[in-house]
């Protein structure tokens, strides 16, 4: 097949549209569903991501997709009890596949942006895989193959209409790359950097150099991530997985602080208080998702008045108060940060530390580099300038 026929742009007035190729055939097949425009582009970035994770690890990997970012990404690292309950994976009647724990780690670590995702997979989805994102609202999912009991659970999502694509593990793109804007044709080198090189860390400006194998792990992890993330952007890695992304922002601080304060809920989610809440009897997931949100905030009191939290909890829960909150995001360590170009002053590395960052990777080649350096000196952060710039637009 040359060409797929689209339901329409990136917008229901932008009609007819296509994908296609000029020479040979399209990688991808439809197995289910109608996929759209902003469908296709989630699917072929997330695809190249989980790809990439996965040979840069040697873990399966999974990417939660909204708006051409990524909401999630994740390699296949088992999961804690706490993490299977934050995630709402506890319940799953089958064992958690490595490529479940991968997708249950990307599509849980931001559920309010990854609702209405893409979802990429780097290996077949299996039966506990389709199970969890049956349950999930997608728009659809993007994996080398399906077992026949997971093809059956996908094709029956969405009343038989869930986008279900089959990629070619063997397409190899051109290595020059097109796209049109206001009629002009733009081409480039594809960007094929090797993040998986353990010389990305052979610059260490800072005092503390000692980057353990975990921390090496999630900045690949963060790094990959970054790859295929709008521009600017930030990324917030722990456990083998993207625990806060800020994307496509002008300002980096303002990526740091949007990523950062992703990573501080992250965390939220598994004080106490959150896991002990008294829900009522067969609330929506994602009622339970706005309302844990909201809770966690500082409009807490959204979901506790009188006469709302009845919709909620089966009694008043008491509030998570300020203090508890940073008593409780202070426990979180070891957190790794990867930027998809260097940081220009300080302040990115200050608000870092105040959601656990250890461990950064950054480009380096600011003319402020030696305010950055000292401020994560202050710290006793380890920091790599990488040289390496991952802008993506």
């Amino acid at each position: 097949m040359k060409e797929i026929q689209l339901k329409y742009g990136c917008n229901p007035n932008q009609n007819p549209a296509r994908i296609f190729v000029e020479q040979g055939e399209l990688p991808v097949k439809v197995l289910n569903g109608r996929p759209g425009y902003i469908n296709f582009l989630d699917a072929f970035n997330s695809w190249q991501l989980v790809m990439e994770l996965k040979a840069a690890t040697g873990m399966p990997a999974a990417a939660s997709f909204k708006h051409v970012s990524p909401a999630g990404a994740a390699i296949g690292k088992p999961l804690s009890d706490v993490l299977k309950q934050i995630y709402f994976v506890d319940d799953l009647p089958l064992p958690l596949s490595p490529i479940a724990c991968a997708y249950a780690r990307a599509r849980g670590a931001d559920r309010m942006s990854s609702y209405g995702d893409f979802i990429a997979l780097s290996d077949e989805c299996d039966e506990a895989t389709a199970l969890l994102i049956k349950r999930e609202v997608s728009d659809g999912v993007i994996a080398p193959s399906y077992s026949s009991e997971a093809l059956a659970i996908l094709n029956d999502k969405k009343k038989g209409n869930y986008n279900v694509l089959q990629m070619d593990t063997a397409y190899k793109p051109a290595p020059m790359e097109q796209k049109q804007v206001f009629g002009i044709t733009f081409e480039q080198l594809r960007n094929e950097i090797d993040l998986a090189d353990e010389s990305l860390f052979n610059n260490i400006p800072t005092k503390n150099k000692d980057f353990t194998e975990e921390a090496k792990l999630n900045l690949k992890v963060a790094l990959i991530t970054l790859k295929y993330t709008q521009s600017n952007s930030v990324c917030y890695a722990k456990d083998g997985q993207a625990i806060g992304i800020g994307a496509g922002q002008q300002s980096r601080i303002h990526c740091t602080r949007l990523a950062g304060n992703k990573a501080d809920i992250w965390w939220l989610r598994q004080h106490p208080k959150v896991l002990s809440l008294p829900w009522v009897a067969n609330i929506r997931r994602a009622d339970r998702d706005n309302t844990i949100d909201v809770y966690i905030s500082e409009d807490w009191d959204d979901v506790l008045k009188e006469g709302t939290w009845q919709q909620f909890f089966t009694e008043r829960p008491e509030p998570l108060t300020m203090q508890e909150k940073k008593e409780w995001i202070a426990q979180n360590t070891d957190v790794c940060l990867g930027s998809d170009a260097f940081f220009p002053f300080g302040d990115n590395v200050e608000r870092a530390r105040r959601s656990g960052v250890r461990y950064i990777a950054q480009a380096g080649g600011s003319v402020r580099d030696d305010n950055v350096i000292e401020t994560a000196d202050k710290y006793d952060m380890a920091m790599a300038f990488i040289g390496i710039r991952l802008f993506h637009h």
